[in-house]
């Protein structure tokens, strides 16, 4: 059977109406902040204590967005006789966010948990050169990061929590027992 012409035009014209005849849903986006999901990736925040400078997340981005700059410190001897120990102090710590892509690699390559996803998403600038946040910055992005989620509650302990719970209550157990005194045997005086 042939189609009748003007079908196509009707029901295009059937479509535009259902959606003049509904409310607009509009987003007052600078009055209202939207919910974002959590996982959403922002920027990126430091937590500068426990930044290292082992450049492992300046090795690892694959934009070269990372740029950090570190001296050497001596550190005295913890105890007398010991000797002094030299670490690396943390001078500058930039990330350019025009270079950036998201991708996370320097979060999850990090060892010591200094890089983490902040939710916040208006840093824009006039000028793509002011895009280039030092570490002030970056630090101030870090309280803005969301707790972890819980834990499911449904999940098995983690390994590292079941063996040191069992090697705690082996101690308390050990602890608990009370002591007999032990008879001398024979021959012992």
């Amino acid at each position: 059977m042939a189609p009748i012409p003007g079908s196509g035009l009707a029901k295009g014209l059937a479509v535009t109406l259902r959606t003049m005849t509904r409310k607009s849903v509009t987003a007052q986006y600078p009055d209202t902040q939207p919910d974002l999901p959590p996982r959403t990736r922002g920027v990126i925040g430091l937590f500068e204590e426990n930044c290292t400078v082992c450049m492992l997340c300046a090795r690892e981005c694959p934009d070269w967005c990372i740029y950090i700059d570190s001296h050497k410190e001596t550190v005295p001897a913890a105890a007398p006789g010991g000797r002094e120990r030299s670490r690396n102090v943390l001078d500058r710590f930039a990330i350019d966010f025009s270079l950036c892509m998201y991708c996370g690699i320097c979060i999850e390559v990090c060892p010591f948990d200094a890089l983490f996803w902040s939710p916040e998403f208006e840093y824009a600038e006039t000028d793509i050169r002011e895009l280039t946040h030092e570490r002030d910055k970056l630090r101030e992005w870090m309280w803005t990061v969301p707790a972890p989620p819980a834990l499911d509650p449904g999940a098995e302990e983690p390994k590292e929590i079941a063996a040191a719970r069992k090697s705690a209550e082996k101690l308390a157990a050990a602890q608990a027992e009370p002591k007999e005194p032990t008879e001398p045997q024979e021959g012992e005086s």
